[in-house]
């Protein structure tokens, strides 16, 4: 990773550019990397901010969805964040949509990626050959339409992190609070404007959670990425952009 982490208060993140904020939150397994081609396009002309959730440092009995967005919560009070277009993925996402219904104004946009609120086929329930690499690798290329986006690196990353059992428990503890946390009932409230970003091929959050996100969501816009699974920031970050460009510029117009 090219940029700079920071770290004050207990939080570690990245913050680039100048001007209206993009706050970025990256999935269960993923890492700021994720976004390095959104900080790239945007650094000029926004302010983008990448923290590192918290998901590995909570105490267990409270390792869950809704404790991660009071986490974002402090992280936003901390750097007195207004006004923020805040952009999700999977796990990340979800994060977003709770604190959209909680904090509403603090947040001028909300923006999806395979997120999840309504449905996941995730892992599971657990990790039943966690020490077999070849196994690991065939479920991180699931995540993606083209498996060789699932890169040795990212392999390794992903094989470390569910070998680890301090980490793992807590992996399985935020994944079972996310299937319980469905969000159907309550995204009537989330009024603000919502764009959602979603790949065609996601085997993750299919293309039906993104058509029910749309029609359950009173004020959103969905755009389809081709040949793409759960990760479009990722695996098509040029034509991500594209998207993520054009909703902001549909934002503006709004005002």
């Amino acid at each position: 990773m090219k940029y700079v982490l920071k770290e004050e208060k207990g939080f570690i993140y990245i913050d680039e550019g100048q001007g209206e904020v993009l706050l970025l939150l990256h999935g269960l397994m993923g890492s700021l990397s994720n976004w390095e081609a959104v900080i790239d396009e945007f650094k000029d002309e926004y302010r983008v901010i990448l923290p590192i959730l918290p998901i590995f440092d909570l105490p267990l009995i409270t390792t869950g969805v809704k404790t991660l967005s009071k986490e974002v919560h402090r992280f936003i009070k901390h750097k007195n964040l207004e006004n923020i277009t805040l952009v999700g993925n999977s796990l990340g996402g979800h994060v977003g949509l709770v604190y959209a219904v909680n904090h509403p104004e603090k947040l001028k946009s909300l923006i999806l990626t395979g997120s999840s609120g309504l449905y996941e086929n995730a892992f599971g329930g657990s990790f039943p050959r966690r020490e077999n690499y070849e196994f690991v690798k065939e479920k991180v290329e699931y995540t993606f339409y083209d498996p060789a986006t699932a890169t040795k690196d990212l392999v390794d990353e992903v094989f470390i992190l569910i070998n680890d059992r301090s980490k793992v428990v807590r992996l399985l503890a935020m994944a079972k609070s996310a299937i319980r946390h469905n969000m159907a009932k309550e995204l009537h409230k989330i009024t603000m404007p919502v764009g959602l970003i979603w790949g065609r091929n996601d085997k993750i959050t299919p293309p039906e959670v993104a058509v029910e996100f749309n029609q359950l969501l009173p004020d959103s816009k969905l755009y389809w990425i081709d040949h793409c699974g759960h990760a479009p920031m990722m695996e098509q970050p040029a034509q991500f952009n594209v998207y993520l460009r054009e909703y902001l510029e549909h934002l503006k117009q709004k005002v």
